[in-house]
């Protein structure tokens, strides 16, 4: 005798809409509202409030590393150039134009990425180490260029940004955290759709990619292009928030720094690359009791990292809050009985 199979619809399946987008919301709501009403309360204080936001902004840069290194596949080591060009221009447009600011903004991300687009056009031709060098001397151009400007950078001395009273701790934190969360929300979109998908295949397997009908350099294009983008808002915000802007934001250093959040916190993941970024901005500061010292402690972590974690935190994982949730909850669930959900 045939037996007849009922389907019966899981209840996890059933939830897992409302939680996809419940959860996750309600963790990006706490992560701005409790640090704002906190600095708001002056239960923190404007320094810490400025550390955190800095790790915001260094978060936001470390996503751009990541967008270019780690989802697109390609080395980068000119990321601090974009944010460079982002932050002169934000000034220049509000300052000097007399634009508001948020048009500002867009604009001078635009101009960012224009700026990617001409240098990746005959870059991305090459690959790996020489592309690395040719991105490299990207930076160091953008650099020079801005330290002989003088009518319009400020030369070596830089320039102020006084026009805007956001400067302010609390306001400056909503800013640049709400930014950061408007921003993981595209690129996450973005990664499920038809050209994300696209961008990871040329990133495991270019030749395979190529032979499916996907246009490589086209979509290595498209990610240099976002990356710059996101750089050069990042540049507008640093200016933003600090007040004050200098050349050296072009520097090699700093384009180092940002890719260590990404291979710190893991190559192709955002919430590793974010992590890891308000971590280290955080550990700089907080570690400066410690004088010349912590200039050694800080790359001792990093060397132990490569050492017994060598993909990075979280490797190319995401920090799933709804999936923190649902296995919290069917681990509650079979305590106790046969192992039968509640």
């Amino acid at each position: 005798m045939r037996e007849k199979r009922i389907s019966v619809p899981a209840l996890s399946d059933s939830r897992r809409p409302v939680s996809g987008l419940l959860i996750p919301g309600l963790f990006a709501f706490a992560a701005l509202a409790l640090p704002f009403v906190l600095i708001k309360a002056n239960i923190l204080d404007a320094y810490t409030a400025q550390v955190i936001t800095l790790g915001g902004i260094n978060a936001i840069l470390a996503i751009s590393v990541n967008t270019i290194t780690g989802i697109t596949g390609q080395l980068s080591l000119g990321q601090a150039g974009f944010m460079a060009i982002g932050a002169y221009s934000c000034i220049s447009f509000t300052l000097d134009l007399g634009l508001p600011l948020p048009l500002a903004i867009l604009m001078a991300g635009l101009l960012a990425a224009l700026a990617g687009f001409f240098i990746a056009f005959p870059v991305l031709k090459l690959s790996g180490d020489y592309l690395a060098i040719v991105t490299l001397g990207f930076g160091e151009i953008i650099r020079v260029i801005l330290t002989n400007l003088r009518n319009i950078t400020g030369g070596a001395n830089g320039r102020r940004f006084t026009v805007i009273a956001m400067l302010q701790s609390d306001l400056s934190f909503l800013t640049v955290t709400a930014f950061l969360i408007f921003l993981v929300i595209l690129l996450r979109n973005f990664l499920r759709s038809t050209y994300g998908r696209a961008i990871l295949a040329v990133r495991e397997d270019e030749i395979a990619a190529n032979a499916s009908g996907i246009s490589v350099f086209r979509y290595k294009m498209a990610g240099f292009v976002i990356a710059s983008f996101i750089a050069g808002t990042g540049g507008c915000l640093y200016a933003m928030v600090i007040g004050f802007v200098k050349p050296d934001v072009a520097s090699f250093t700093k384009s180092i720094d940002y890719l260590i959040y990404v291979v710190l916190g893991g190559m192709g993941s955002m919430t590793g690359a974010i992590l890891a970024a308000y971590v280290l901005t955080c550990l700089q500061e907080f570690l400066r009791f410690l004088q010349d010292y912590r200039l050694v402690i800080y790359p001792l972590i990093l060397i132990f990292v490569m050492l017994f974690r060598p993909q990075g935190l979280l490797g190319a994982k995401e920090l799933s809050f709804a999936a923190l949730c649902r296995r919290f909850g069917r681990s509650a669930g079979t305590k106790g009985g046969e192992g039968e959900p509640l």
